[in-house]
């Protein structure tokens, strides 16, 4: 018996889930798969890292560490959905939850003071960022759009593309530091054998504090540091700032607080009280006795006022309404409740907006909810530059037009947290002025960056085998698809000059012949990718982790309308698949409007996607020709449903995620009727079609009547599961069907 593993996880994908996963269970029956889940959600994380005060009923296993085992196997089958990459305040908001509902967990302590509470911040750093892929990611990523899929989004492309102004007229532009940044500071060491380091702080007295120890590295493996000198950030902003209110656009701010869970949120907080100075400085005694965090956003500084009494609140905040004059204006998240760029550090994330802005003209939304040029910040060079390029491209050549695009897919770089994304725990800010040091075991300094206080100091690796790994599959995705494969790689860069090496020794080792495999710094790589997607021509981008991230949301947006309809194959390691399915950047508005109108415009089709590939392997893996057939069928269903255009309406009283499901169990159903290979499945699936085409206009009038009110699925993090189920089934017709297959 070959088994696949659903993640159940968060937020919209976790309820189509409630849609979807009946129909695979159903039509997998009998086949020799069995589809099993495995919470590895926001709340189930909490929830089993805290389990000591829990009842045994409220209890639950820790699925990610179990995941995390299996995805080392050889047998490992595992459909992945996008999960929250949780905040600070999104953490707390998921705890506040769960104590409402009667779990005793304890509340994060944002200021750690005892060792206990200290103790406490490091068991839910487990919960934070990116918890959940450097856990699972046990292979590098190839990324890109099924072949159907494409062929659909440029026959029927996407309306959302707002035009450029007319060439060199726009006065959007992408600001970026010239120095003092990561990408100036960054220095890298390739390890000629294992060893056992330790990260330490030297203050300007000689006084060493190990701020981590124990770190073990491989033979081969890649560990570099970076500083970003906080003074240099907020000369920077302020400077920027300027600028935007000369030019009379708004001011963005554009970082991933989310993944980059330590860095990203102190670089925002120097944002909100570069902005907001004046305030902040003068009620600076009174904010730090209620515990208000710049860090978190000017949103939870409001909500720390309402500590203080009515006089005092309404003074801060007439101070703080006063930083807006004279000065530029910000992007806004939601112009209607006067929640800025600087509200929230996860509600503008820059691999979701960036693209957005390159969508919308190089605009974003101001205060009269308009569409408005903006200077788009994006502080460290690392990969600013390329987000700068394709917005002077755009403002050179207009918008593109995906009915004619070419693709740009990705082959990443992330298995055994590769990379930035695997710094958090080698993430420090400076306490004093002073050096930061790896020293390894024979006691000599192998790395050291100077740093005053403040200043944010980062590690981060990448091991060997990974990198070798990820040069293969590169060369054979260049040779599955005819495509040009480029390695965006600066050789200034301390990092990248690193595996600029690895690259240049290991390509030998595979056969390139007739290839076209180069390296370009992201700026050059950027400029010949678009100049390719313009004539409709696709190329491959090999990239290291956080560009595989950002490319892999910057191209599909604009040639597909979302990312959340890209395959993700995962090849793993040791053997085995992890199969992704898009990302999860829209799907909190998704809940916000299907708990309102009870119409939920998820895509589910990154899901049915990835289950082509996973459904496949159990074939090969089990010599299963079963899993084969429903393989098959399914992706011939996938083809019906797109050019059917079955896909989800963003209008509530038309089809949503739940509509879209059922056409897809349709048009599966009627290909496996269709199918000759195996009698049984094809006696089988007649019966099922047959009833599913009989009833379809009832199933149709029942998944659309049901719309239109607001619904309650029991909570935001942790949904009822008895709600969520009625709620994501509501069609009776359809249900009988299925549950009696």
């Amino acid at each position: 018996m070959a088994k696949i593993i659903w993640s159940e996880i968060d937020e919209a994908p976790a309820l189509a889930t409630y849609a979807l996963l009946p129909i695979v269970q159903a039509f997998t029956k009998g086949t020799g798969v069995d589809v099993e889940t495995k919470d590895i959600s926001l709340a189930g994380r909490i929830i089993a890292n805290f389990p000591e005060k829990l009842t045994e009923e409220q209890k639950v296993a820790d699925y990610l560490s179990e995941l995390g085992e299996i995805v080392l196997k050889p047998e490992a089958n595992v459909i992945k959905l996008p999960n929250i990459s949780a905040s600070i305040p999104q953490l707390q908001d998921a705890i506040a939850e769960l104590q409402e509902k009667g779990y005793d967990i304890p509340s994060y302590p944002e200021e750690a003071t005892t060792d206990a509470e200290k103790e406490l911040q490091a068991r839910f750093a487990k919960c934070l960022g990116s918890a959940v892929n450097p856990v699972l990611r046990e292979g590098n990523s190839d990324r890109r759009a099924a072949a159907s899929v494409k062929k659909f989004a440029q026959k029927n492309p996407h309306r959302m593309m707002k035009p450029w102004p007319a060439p060199g007229t726009s006065k959007c532009r992408v600001a970026h530091m010239e120095g003092g940044d990561f990408y100036e500071t960054e220095k890298s060491v390739t390890m000629d054998a294992a060893d056992t380091v330790k990260i330490q702080f030297v203050d300007a007295a000689g006084n060493v504090t190990v701020k981590k120890d124990g770190l073990a590295l491989q033979a081969g493996e890649v560990l570099d540091s970076s500083v970003m000198k906080v003074a240099a950030l907020r000369e920077f902003y302020a400077k920027t700032a300027q600028e935007a209110k000369e030019k009379g656009v708004l001011l963005s701010l554009h970082l991933k607080a989310t993944m980059m869970k330590i860095s990203d949120p102190i670089m925002f907080g120097h944002c909100v009280s570069v902005y907001f100075k004046d305030a902040l400085e003068k009620h600076a005694d009174t904010l730090a006795s209620i515990g208000a965090n710049v860090n978190f956003g000017m949103g939870d500084i409001l909500n720390k006022l309402n500590k203080l009494p009515a006089e005092k609140k309404a003074e801060i905040e007439a101070d703080i309404n006063a930083c807006y004059e004279g000065q530029a204006a910000l992007a806004m998240v939601d112009s209607r409740k006067n929640i800025t760029n600087l509200h929230v550090p996860n509600d503008v994330i820059v691999d979701a907006s960036m693209p957005n802005v390159v969508r919308d003209g190089g605009k974003m939304w101001n205060l009269q909810d308009e569409l408005q040029d903006t200077i788009a910040m994006v502080p460290d060079r690392c990969y600013a530059t390329m987000y700068r390029e394709i917005c002077e491209d755009a403002n050179k050549n207009g918008q593109f037009d995906p009915a004619t695009m070419g693709s740009v897919s990705n082959v990443g770089l992330m298995a055994q947290k590769a990379e930035e994304y695997g710094s958090h725990d080698k993430t420090f800010e400076a306490p004093a002025a002073g050096k930061f040091q790896v020293v390894n075991a024979a006691g000599q300094v192998i790395l050291e960056q100077p740093v005053d206080t403040g200043d944010i100091y980062r590690s981060s690796q990448a091991k060997d085998i990974p990198i070798k790994d990820w040069v293969k599959l590169a060369v054979n995705r260049a040779k599955a698809s005819g495509e040009p494969a480029i390695f965006w790689l600066n050789e200034n860069r301390g990092h990248d000059k690193e595996i600029i090496k690895k690259v240049n020794k290991y390509l030998p080792e595979f056969d390139t012949a007739g290839l076209d495999i180069r390296i370009m710094d992201p700026v050059a790589a950027m400029k010949f990718s678009l100049e390719r997607v313009r004539k409709g021509l696709n190329t491959i981008s090999v990239t290291g982790n956080v560009l595989r991230d950002y490319l892999t949301d910057l191209f599909p947006i604009l040639e597909l309308g979302t990312s959340a309809r890209m395959l993700s194959i995962v090849p793993l390691i040791n053997g085995g698949g992890l199969f992704e399915t898009g990302a999860g950047g829209s799907a909190p508005k998704h809940v916000e409007q299907f708990l309102k109108e009870g119409h939920i415009r998820w895509d589910s089709l990154g899901e049915y996607c990835a289950l082509v590939p996973s459904l496949e392997q159990a074939a090969t893996a089990d010599n299963n020709p079963k899993a084969a057939i429903l393989a098959e069928t399914l992706d011939a269903g996938i083809g019906q449903y797109l050019e059917n255009q079955k896909l989800p309406s963003r209008k509530v009283k038309e089809i949503d995620n739940r509509g879209a499901s059922f056409y897809l169990a349709l048009y599966w159903a009627q290909a496996l009727a269709a199918q000759d290979k195996d009698a049984a499945m094809k006696a089988r699936f007649s019966e099922v079609a047959a009833e599913l085409e009989k009833n379809a206009s009832k199933i149709d009038a029942e998944l659309v009547d049901c719309q239109g009110s607001p619904v309650d699925v029991g909570g935001y993090f942790k949904f009822d599961p008895v709600k969520a189920d009625k709620a994501m089934r509501p069609s009776a017709t359809l249900n009988a069907i299925i549950d009696a297959m």
